[in-house]
């Protein structure tokens, strides 16, 4: 049993190998094979089964928690909004460079704001939430099986979006009325899974 006290390195340790445990998940980005189903099904598990798009998504709920009040609770529709921003750049033809380093680097920044305790002034936050998710969302757009109802896919991928973000406010509630020192660890372990999707 870890005591109570338990410092947050090595809380970050301890939750660090399970992550890494599942990374290879990442930039597999499954959940694209739905030939029926209209794309509804295949937009809802791409950010659920892909780790580097939950993991940023989740980030971005934790992190909010932090913020202002109103930023916390536009948080979740602001993450939706970059994500069709993105999809809808992809369907436009417009090739976003280095999409998956971005989405790397949004999960590694994602995990550092939560460690460091961030606050951040709404507007700034709410530009930073849409920026990480128009890689996200890019990805998504572009990874669209073929032959899928585009109204379909895009409801799927909001509708995950909105429930993993919440979740991650949720969870970051949950935490920061225990402890600060295990969501700053979490946060640790959010960063260094982004590192390993960027670098490794």
């Amino acid at each position: 049993m870890i005591h109570r006290y338990v410092t947050t390195s090595r809380l970050a340790l301890v939750a660090a190998p399970a992550l890494l445990l599942v990374a290879g998940l990442a930039m597999a980005h499954p959940g694209h094979e739905h030939p029926h189903g209209g794309g509804f099904a295949a937009g809802l598990s791409h950010p659920l089964l892909g780790f580097d798009h939950l993991l940023a998504m989740l980030a971005v709920g934790l992190w909010s928690l932090r913020q202002s009040r109103a930023f916390s609770l536009a948080a979740p529709l602001l993450a939706a909004g970059g994500m069709l921003l993105g999809a809808g750049l992809a369907w436009a033809g417009f090739a976003l460079p280095g999409v998956e380093f971005g989405i790397a680097m949004t999960v590694l920044l994602a995990g550092v704001l939560i460690a460091a305790l961030v606050k951040v002034p709404a507007a700034i936050g709410a530009g930073v939430v849409v920026l990480f998710m128009l890689f996200h969302g890019h990805a998504h757009g572009s990874e669209m099986p073929h032959g899928a109802s585009m109204l379909a896919y895009l409801a799927g991928f909001t509708l995950a979006t909105l429930a993993i973000t919440y979740a991650g406010r949720a969870a970051g509630a949950f935490l920061m009325a225990r402890e600060n020192r295990i969501l700053r660890a979490l946060g640790v372990a959010i960063a260094a899974a982004g590192a390993l999707f960027a670098f490794g």
